[in-house]
């Protein structure tokens, strides 16, 4: 074994020893609510698919038509021969759909999170985020060479101390709509008037809250009535609620057009499918016209949330489709993830470095898809565990 290897599998092993070594599944049918992984029939209790529009057949005709018509891949970037006439009507529907001027579409939402904070902010800049943000927006703060601070969760007593004391030329904050871990929402209406009245950029990446929270699934901005003055980027992703794959960012004619001239994630790689942008436009129109996929959610949060206290889980603060059990013990996190493998459930077993130390915990994500059956049996699996 050469020098690498030895070193590389040095640093394996000890994630193995402290229990937080990954492995993959393989899945073998579509993303539903019952999947068939490794083999075996598995309650999915652990994707994004929050509206069940993954499998859905409409919108899998509309990317085989898709295909058809513009091949199976983009063959360029954007700025150069890859932008279709499936990526341009996307990105206005989107932009109509948010409420903004324009949108433009980025291949995934870590590329657009890196993307947008680095083509806005520089050397001389202020980024503050919040401490539980996702790992793609705090690493869009560390690429822009900014001044990257964190400012407490949720806090924004120490978010609004924090840009009274800067200088800098460009302060932008931001912040997950929910937080993937957690399933909580920012205090955005607060954010929103603490970063004006300093002068700042509110920055939105509502991943995880398109499509499921306000009444035409906008997400959080929607839900809040905020605009665009209040919240200037909006970032968006297709590949949770929406089924599909990428992301957009929804704003000004001014943002979009200097992400598309210093957006380096943007500029220099290949272009999104265009049968993928097919396929979201399809997943689009489903998502505003089916709203009752949205209320079933809400209600089979509350039968999840009701039954999880009659049995004395230790969830966490969470009124959207994902929901934390707490376990905070990063071992017996993983041990009770695979007794409910073994009944049946697949689960999310959250563990460092993902959260804190101590803090592992469940993440269960529920989805329209799921009956009240399913969630009952959820809770009777969890239970009989000891979660």
């Amino acid at each position: 074994m050469n020098t690498m290897d030895l070193t590389l599998q040095g640093a394996l092993d000890e994630r193995r020893q402290q229990h937080l070594y990954r492995q993959r599944s393989n899945l073998t049918s579509r993303c539903a609510a019952t999947i068939m992984v490794d083999g075996k029939s598995q309650h999915n209790f652990c994707s994004n698919d929050y509206l069940g529009l993954a499998g859905h057949s409409d919108i899998a005709k509309a990317l085989q038509q898709g295909a058809d018509q513009y091949g199976t891949g983009s063959g360029a970037s954007h700025l150069i021969s890859g932008h279709s006439q499936a990526h341009e009507q996307l990105e206005q529907e989107l932009a109509e759909f948010t409420g903004r001027p324009r949108a433009l579409l980025f291949s995934t939402g870590y590329m657009a999170n890196m993307g947008v904070i680095s083509a806005l902010v520089g050397r001389r800049d202020l980024v503050l985020q919040d401490r539980l943000n996702h790992a793609s927006l705090l690493d869009g703060g560390l690429l822009s060479r900014a001044d990257l601070q964190r400012y407490k969760h949720a806090n924004t007593e120490d978010l609004a101390a924090r840009l009274s004391a800067s200088n800098a030329e460009r302060k932008l904050v931001v912040t997950d709509g929910v937080f993937s871990m957690d399933g909580d929402l920012p205090p955005l209406e607060t954010m929103a008037a603490v970063t004006n009245q300093h002068q700042g950029w509110l920055m939105v990446d509502d991943a995880h809250g398109f499509g499921v929270l306000g009444k035409n699934g906008g997400g959080l901005v929607e839900a809040l009535g905020l605009s665009i003055d209040q919240v200037p980027i909006l970032v968006g992703t297709l590949g949770k609620a929406f089924g599909t794959f990428g992301a957009f960012v929804a704003g000004s004619e001014a943002l979009i057009e200097t992400l598309i001239q210093f957006s380096r994630s943007y500029i220099y790689t290949t272009a999104l499918p265009p049968a993928v942008a097919v396929a979201s436009s399809a997943s689009l129109k489903i998502l505003q016209a089916e709203s009752w996929r949205r209320e079933k959610l809400v209600s089979l949060v509350s039968r999840f949330r009701l039954g999880a206290e009659q049995i004395g889980l230790d969830l966490m603060d969470s009124q959207t489709p994902i929901q934390p059990v707490q376990i905070n013990d990063d071992q017996r996190v993983m041990e009770i993830n695979q007794q409910l493998r073994a009944k049946g459930f697949m689960v999310g077993a959250i563990r460092p470095p993902t959260v804190p130390k101590g803090s592992g915990r469940l993440r269960i994500c529920l989805s329209a898809t799921h009956t009240e059956e399913q969630i009952d049996q959820l809770l009777e699996a969890l239970e009989s565990v000891g979660a």
